[in-house]
């Protein structure tokens, strides 16, 4: 039985495509429903580029970062609320710097064990007093010899990045630029092999690869994937406080490399179910 295509999912294909309504329609009847399916044929069949992540991040909260005064060490934490209006709340952004300064203190990134005793009643006793699900959900650490980190104003994006050296102005820079553009690695040794493959699938199945000779289709696909890397990669994106440079020419007459970076936006990969305000109304009237 083919899944019934809803309007909210024409809707959140043309969102994330910029495509037409009914391209979009059929795109998802082809694929029987599946969002993410119907992207990739579309990007097989028309060589559109990757198309805008998902929108269903409805998990809210806030992100944090705090770094060592010397610059050695760095924490960035994830807690998440259920609702933006409680993320807005001085208690629960009072939480967060506890956790973030608990966290600091002991260099400790697991969360089960950061939060055993006090902070877990802290945590519960939150819960009880807003009346949503409040949760730490994620904390990294970066250790290195200069380490930045930038904090968007809506504390819904934070960035650490770790630098071999230079001023700590250049890695707050890079981090800006990260929080900004979003990179997947920092460098395109880093692109993990299963992403390649997938990449090379969809440009070999572009229209404009039929037909064309091995060695020639070789080629195409080389330079394709070589362009894919330099937009995706860190060090090979130009910098967007001054595009005529790139950020690895940046760190490095800096006198610096890049070793990594953490960027945490709010909610992303957490997929919460979608219900449709007017089914939602029924539902309750039922």
């Amino acid at each position: 039985m083919a899944a019934k295509i809803s309007a909210s999912m024409v809707k959140e294909l043309r969102e994330r495509t910029s495509l037409g309504m009914l391209e979009c329609k059929k795109a998802l009847a082809e694929a029987d429903g599946d969002i993410e399916l119907a992207i990739e044929n579309l990007r097989k069949s028309s060589g559109m580029k990757a198309a805008k992540k998902a929108g269903r991040t409805a998990a809210d909260g806030v992100v944090a970062t705090k770094v060592a005064d010397d610059n050695s060490y760095g924490i960035i934490v994830e807690v998440n609320s259920e609702t933006d209006f409680v993320a807005r709340d001085e208690g629960f952004l009072g939480f967060v710097n506890t956790v973030l300064d608990a966290a600091f203190e002991a260099k400790q990134t697991d969360v089960a064990a950061l939060m055993e005793g006090d902070l877990e009643e802290r945590r519960q006793a939150l819960v009880q007093k807003i009346g949503e699900n409040i949760g730490v959900r994620r904390i990294e650490m970066l250790e290195s010899a200069n380490v930045g980190a930038y904090t968007h104003s809506n504390n819904r994006i934070a960035v650490l990045v770790a630098l071999t050296g230079g001023e700590n102005s250049v890695a707050k820079d890079v981090a800006m630029h990260t929080a900004a553009v979003n990179p997947r690695v920092a460098k395109p040794e880093d692109m993990p092999e299963e992403v390649l493959v997938k990449e090379k699938e969809i440009i070999l199945a572009q229209p404009d690869m039929a037909g064309k000779p091995a060695e020639i289709a070789e080629k195409m696909v080389g330079g394709r994937i070589k362009k894919f890397l330099a937009e995706n990669s860190l060090v090979e994106q130009d910098f967007v406080k001054n595009p005529e440079i790139k950020i690895g020419k940046l760190v490095k007459d800096a006198g610096a490399e890049v070793a990594s970076f953490v960027r945490f936006e709010v909610g992303e990969g957490i997929e919460v179910e979608k219900v449709d305000f007017a089914d939602e109304v029924a539902a309750a009237l039922k």
